[in-house]
């Protein structure tokens, strides 16, 4: 994946005390994410966040994301405008094992977890993975139904056990 928020933090950068950020994406990253995620328009993506460190090595990024998007109404086309505010919650650790351990933890009982590679954290790209997953994937207008008829179809004939006598006869 493309990293359209090059957003990202080396961990030697990271203070003890943890670090606070807030961004605004710019014009040129709009335009790309906007066209990445097919959205019609991205008129504001701001993020405020933070990083801390915390034990074996791992550090932990949190936030909330905040954005104007126009999508395309599914059923006429037209844009559809949304304001989405969404927290994200992530740990990144420098090494990922497969435990061998007698009980599985349930992947919705523990929190996201990613190895950081290089030592960066990538905040941009977890930041455009939420916007991503928080869209509508179904945009409608409001009060727009969908009513699909079939151009082609033609009244249905009622069934008559007569009519293939009536066509003979009318050859006749």
């Amino acid at each position: 994946m493309t990293d359209y928020l090059d957003w990202g933090h080396k961990v030697v950068d990271v203070p003890a005390a943890g670090l606070r950020h807030e961004r605004e994406a710019t014009e040129s990253e709009r335009q790309a994410i906007a066209g990445a995620l097919g959205l019609l328009a991205l008129n504001r993506l701001s993020a405020r966040y933070r990083i801390e460190a915390i034990s074996g090595g791992a550090y932990w990024l949190s936030g909330k994301i905040s954005a104007d998007v126009d999508q395309a109404c599914v059923v006429t086309l037209e844009p559809v405008s949304a304001r989405i505010e969404e927290l994200f919650d992530v740990e990144f650790w420098p090494h990922l094992e497969g435990g061998d351990n007698d009980e599985e933890a349930s992947v919705l009982d523990a929190p996201e977890v990613e190895k950081f590679e290089h030592g960066i954290i990538p905040a941009g790209r977890i930041i455009f993975e939420t916007l991503a997953a928080s869209l509508d994937p179904y945009p409608r207008r409001e009060g727009v139904e969908f009513n699909w008829q079939d151009p082609q179809a033609t009244e249905p004939e009622k069934a008559n056990p007569f009519a293939a006598l009536s066509k003979l006869k009318d050859k006749d």
